[in-house]
């Protein structure tokens, strides 16, 4: 690989109407033989010597993007969950393992007081504070409370509703 440093720069400069006058700056041009490897190589050192922008950590936590975060992750999790559960009745159907809902509701009353409060918790908090932030999104889509006073109002009444919702759906 040939790498290239210069510039040939030409410019015509016309002194008077009768007498054009050209200027050829030329800058010497320098090569180096090298290989792919090592054209990686420099490109990997200069990547190193690069500074690193800085990242969420030099923000202030704002609602509006906290809940946008949040709002994300509880889609990713659930998708997983629902995927992973729906993979296991489909595996275990097959195998000839015997799986159905009956052992799993018998496995959950098994487990202790507070490990099922959690278990409960963990599923009943994502999917109701993931419910109410997409309804907040179908009235922003419908073009209501998209100020900021707005915006902040309906991230707090869906914070408020999903520790109502979700505290009923953990406890009873």
């Amino acid at each position: 690989m040939i790498s290239r440093i210069g510039i040939r720069n030409l410019r015509t400069q016309q002194l008077n109407s009768f007498k054009t006058v050209r200027f050829n700056a030329i800058r010497t041009i320098s090569t180096v033989e090298s290989t792919q490897e090592d054209a990686n190589q420099i490109l990997v050192n200069q990547r190193k010597n690069r500074p690193t922008s800085p990242h969420l950590n030099i923000y202030q936590p704002q609602l509006t993007w906290v809940l946008s975060g949040l709002h994300r992750v509880t889609g990713v999790v659930m998708a997983f969950g629902f995927y992973g559960l729906t993979c296991t009745y489909a595996a275990t159907s097959l195998l000839g393992i015997p799986l159905d809902s009956a052992s799993i509701i018998s496995a959950f009353a098994g487990l202790p007081l507070l490990a099922k409060v959690g278990v409960k918790a963990s599923m009943a908090f994502p999917f109701v504070f993931h419910g109410f932030n997409g309804l907040r999104h179908i009235v922003w889509d419908f073009g209501s409370k998209l100020t900021i006073p707005g915006v902040y109002q309906t991230g707090y009444i869906v914070l408020g509703l999903t520790g109502l919702v979700g505290s009923y759906l953990t406890f009873f």
